[in-house]
């Protein structure tokens, strides 16, 4: 069994559909009380409690971790930064800590593009690029501090640990609107009839939720992997105007206006990820769109 924590959360949904269609069942472990939108074991646990999350393996056999539970508040206190930071790397330590107890054959650790930030480059983002020791926001330096954790811990325990450094996520189950990005809000702009606005030339690595998942399942199921570190993307950089003309197919009188402007960033390089798991992207920004749209139009929550 595979344990996904977050699992009942955006990413961890669709990375438990995934794997659970490659046929490894998993245990969906969440801090708060949720209902899980498929079949699949469930456990409520606080990751800051490490005999709490014993406990799972007592119950469960959990044969690999796909750790996708954030860790730090959102948005952050100025309460108790410390204590803060001190949960969100406990958290980590624990589930590598089960992981060990457990002798599980792998653990995967979500990371994020914004550990990008501030590399100049007009190429994708390799994973071999250094990486500037700041950041701009808290949670890509929780990120970079997590990977330099983990690729320590598994070089001195031999743990078989994986960090996926994943794109902009959209999709079903997600925000209705995201800080870093506006394809949501364009999508749900055009289900409700209500307007919108973007910048038509900013552009960024967008990666379909149902895609993501599937390259994560990938990277946990595989029978070996040659890097610690992989991009989980769509391999390309994908622009608002072009999102907004995939959207006027189907909604051609959708309420959205384009500025002229904007700034485009590169677009992750998942060589690796194709080369060692054989994954390729099935959402381009027009398959993605008309799916999304879709499933709020059956009804969904929003």
């Amino acid at each position: 069994m595979i344990l996904i924590t977050g699992g009942l959360g955006f990413i961890g949904t669709h990375t438990a559909r995934a794997l659970v269609e490659l046929g490894h069942p998993v245990v969906l472990a969440q801090r708060r009380q949720a209902t899980a939108p498929l079949e699949a074991v469930t456990e409520r646990v606080d990751l800051t409690d490490l005999d709490a999350l014993r406990g799972v393996g007592d119950r469960h056999e959990i044969t690999g971790i796909v750790h996708l539970a954030g860790s730090m508040p959102w948005p952050p206190s100025d309460d108790e930064p410390i204590e803060a930071a001190r949960r969100a790397l406990g958290s980590l330590f624990n589930v590598l800590q089960a992981a060990q107890d457990w002798g599980v054959k792998r653990v995967g650790i979500a990371s994020t593009i914004g550990v990008y930030g501030g590399v100049d480059s007009d190429t994708p983002f390799t994973e071999d690029m250094p990486l500037p020791m700041t950041s701009g926001h808290l949670i890509p330096a929780f990120k970079k501090i997590g990977e330099l954790l983990t690729d320590h811990l598994a070089g001195a325990t031999g743990m078989d640990v994986v960090n996926y450094r994943i794109g902009a996520i959209w999709g079903p189950l997600g925000h209705t609107s995201e800080r870093f990005f506006a394809a949501p809000k364009l999508i749900h702009a055009a289900n409700s009839g209500e307007p919108a606005t973007a910048r038509a030339d900013d552009a960024l690595d967008l990666c379909y939720v149902k895609d993501c998942g599937r390259g994560i399942a990938l990277l946990q199921t595989a029978d070996t992997l040659a890097h610690r570190t992989y991009n989980v993307s769509s391999g390309r950089s994908t622009s608002n105007a072009e999102v907004v003309a995939a959207v006027r197919k189907i909604v051609p009188d959708a309420r959205i206006d384009l500025t002229a402007d904007g700034t485009a960033m590169p677009h992750l390089d998942i060589t690796r990820l194709r080369e060692d798991t054989g994954y390729e992207p099935a959402y381009d920004t027009e398959r993605a769109v008309a799916d999304y749209l879709s499933w709020l139009r059956a009804g969904n929550p929003a």
